[in-house]
């Protein structure tokens, strides 16, 4: 991304942004005070069209402007832990975005349609997260 990796934590310390950029996210509902602190969440709806679950996503980690880690929460369709990388690289940032299922739902990491999936969608939210950085 062609912005300093303090550019990308702003908007990933951002809650509301999370419904913009993050692929799938419908809206965020609320989020508690100090996001993206380790234990805090934000409540979000996820979906497509008609289809949607509300849940919550919390931090697990937070080493800004480097890291974060995050549990996503859409149940019942699934739970993942999300990291994100931030390197500097050049005159902007390297972000490496891994999303892996986890607890009950594990086992669709080795599913190859859910993981190609998961990397498209990510490639996207990525973008969208590169276009609030921008700004």
């Amino acid at each position: 991304m062609a912005v300093p990796p303090q550019a990308v934590w702003d908007v990933l310390a951002d809650p509301a942004g999370y419904g913009y950029w993050v692929v799938g996210s419908k809206v965020i509902r609320d989020a508690e005070p100090g996001w993206p602190a380790p234990g805090s969440k934000f409540h979000h709806t996820i979906g497509v069209g008609p289809l949607t679950v509300s849940d919550h996503t919390v931090a697990l980690e937070a080493d800004p402007p480097r890291l974060l880690r995050l549990r996503a929460k859409g149940r019942p369709a699934g739970t993942a832990t999300v990291t994100l990388e931030l390197q500097p690289r050049d005159s902007g940032t390297l972000v490496r975005m891994t999303e892996n299922p986890d607890g009950v739902y594990s086992p669709l990491a080795l599913n190859p349609v859910v993981h190609v999936t998961t990397k498209l969608r990510n490639a996207e939210s990525l973008m969208r997260l590169e276009e609030l950085a921008l700004r």
